[in-house]
């Protein structure tokens, strides 16, 4: 299914705007890609100027920093605690970015955007 990002038909008033030209591929969106929690899948996708995007479908680990010891390491994801792009994500165990997921270590907040940049990085919250 295809999101169409161009301007509305209608004016603030109601009124009809009459389209100039007819619609741009380059003005085509796509569906937000919904990261679970599952064995590692990715999809690479061309994007504008041929060039791609690592799109993540699921993930079971995730690049954890802790502030304190300056130091990273790959950890296992239990579950999704909170979602502030929307709270149904946390029944759903959906992960994005700003979401607080449980690890092996503790908690920790999603600081890269799964769906754009294909991995997951966090921190370390507690």
């Amino acid at each position: 299914m295809t999101v169409w990002h161009t301007r509305s038909l209608r004016k603030p008033s109601g009124g009809r705007i009459r389209p100039h030209r007819k619609k741009r591929r380059y003005e085509r969106g796509r569906e937000p890609v919904l990261t679970h929690i599952a064995p590692t899948r990715r999809k690479i996708v061309r994007v504008r100027g041929g060039n791609i995007k690592v799109k993540l479908l699921r993930d079971d680990r995730v690049n954890v920093f802790n502030p304190k010891t300056g130091k990273s390491q790959v950890v296992r994801v239990m579950t999704v605690l909170e979602n502030r792009a929307n709270p149904h994500f946390v029944e759903r165990n959906i992960i994005t970015k700003g979401a607080v997921v449980q690890t092996e270590i503790g908690k920790a907040r999603i600081t890269s955007r799964p769906g754009q940049d294909g991995v997951l990085n966090a921190v370390l919250i507690e």
